[in-house]
Formats: structure tokens, C-alpha cells, sequence
């Protein structure tokens, strides 16, 4: 659609005037034709442009992205409980140690690990489930006192945050050992692949 005063393009450089479409009348038609403009010659091809010392680029916004394999489990307010809970009998038959990295959930299985962030100040955690909660409305997890304290939660008693799945936890075997002292027959022994003298 066009506009009812639309004159037609004017020539670009180097170009001939075009005709105006059909039915189309120029603004105003006393005016002369413009004038062929005279070709100019070939500038250079623009250089790339170069990054100036100094210059300022604007960082890119913090999002909290999942690691590679981790899935979100879901995200709300988290709270947690400790000291009157602590030697109790959790859900799934261990004692309840508030100083150990655990958490109530109600519907993923016991033994599950589960990565915890919060988003407010960074912090995050992986917990591992082994009782059933909370029961307070609006609540998703229930934290041991040692990850709320991890994760930033401990003074305010309950916060947002967001659950992942957190991959399986690595074998002994593959775990670092403290190493012997350099030069120990041991070391020397284990490295040649023979007994210990």
C-alpha cells in the first residue's frame, strides 16, 4: 500500500531517474528533473573495524544456567530444621545429623542428589534426600542446618531456590588420595608396577 503523495524513489548515485510508478503524481510537478549526478570513482574497501583500547562492553546478563545433565526439578522457598530434630529417625530409617548435607522432599526417591541455588546471593549446594517435607504450605524442600548454612538460608530461616538434579556421586576409587611424600618406597614401588621393599 502506498502512501497518496509517494513521488516515486529519487536516483542513487551514478544511477538514471526512474519514472514514477503509474498513477502516481510527484509532489511537485513544476519542479525539473534532478540533475544526473556525475559517477564517482571506486573508494577502497572499508577496513574491519578495529576494537579500541579502553573501550567498554557491555557484559552480557547473569543467568544461572544448569551445568551439562542437570535437568530443574522445580523452584519455590526453601526452609530448614536442625537442632530439634537432630538423632531423630528420618523417613527413610537413618538418623536425622543436622550437620550433614541432606534435605526432606515429598516425592523424590531417598538417596537422590539434588543440586540446591539460590539465586540471590549465588550460593548453591548438593544434598542428598533422606526424609519426607515439608509440610508448611509453599514449601518444596527442607534443608539440613548445614546446607542452609551453605547455601546462605540459615539466618533468614526459609528462601527461594531452585532444584537440579545433581549427577551420581564419583566411586571411592577414582577420588584423590593424599599422597605419599615425595620419593617414598612406596611411591617408587606403586610407579614400577612391582611390590613394595
Amino acid at each position: 500500500m502506498r502512501c497518496p503523495g509517494y513521488a516515486g524513489f529519487t536516483p542513487r548515485v551514478g544511477e538514471s531517474a526512474a519514472e514514477p510508478e503509474p498513477g502516481v503524481t510527484p509532489l511537485s510537478p513544476a519542479s525539473p528533473p534532478p540533475a544526473a549526478v556525475p559517477a564517482l570513482p571506486d573508494a577502497p574497501a572499508a577496513a574491519p573495524p578495529t576494537r579500541r583500547r579502553g573501550a567498554v562492553r557491555q557484559a552480557a546478563p547473569a543467568v544461572s544456567s544448569p551445568a551439562r545433565g542437570e535437568r530443574e526439578l522445580g523452584r519455590g522457598s526453601a526452609s530448614w530444621y536442625g537442632p530439634g530434630f537432630h538423632g531423630r529417625t528420618t523417613a527413610n530409617g537413618e538418623r536425622f545429623n543436622m550437620h550433614e548435607l541432606t534435605a526432606a522432599h515429598k516425592t523424590l526417591p531417598f538417596g537422590t542428589r539434588v543440586l540446591v541455588h539460590n539465586p540471590r546471593n549465588g550460593k548453591q549446594v548438593v544434598v542428598r534426600i533422606n526424609d519426607r517435607g515439608p509440610y508448611a504450605r509453599g514449601r518444596i524442600i527442607d534443608l539440613s542446618y548445614a546446607a542452609a548454612k551453605a547455601v546462605g538460608l540459615k539466618s533468614r530461616g526459609h528462601g527461594l531456590v531452585v532444584l537440579r538434579e545433581a549427577g551420581p556421586k564419583a566411586p571411592r576409587s577414582t577420588r584423590h588420595r593424599r599422597a605419599a611424600p615425595a620419593g617414598s618406597e612406596v611411591d617408587v614401588a606403586e610407579a614400577a608396577g612391582g611390590p613394595s621393599i
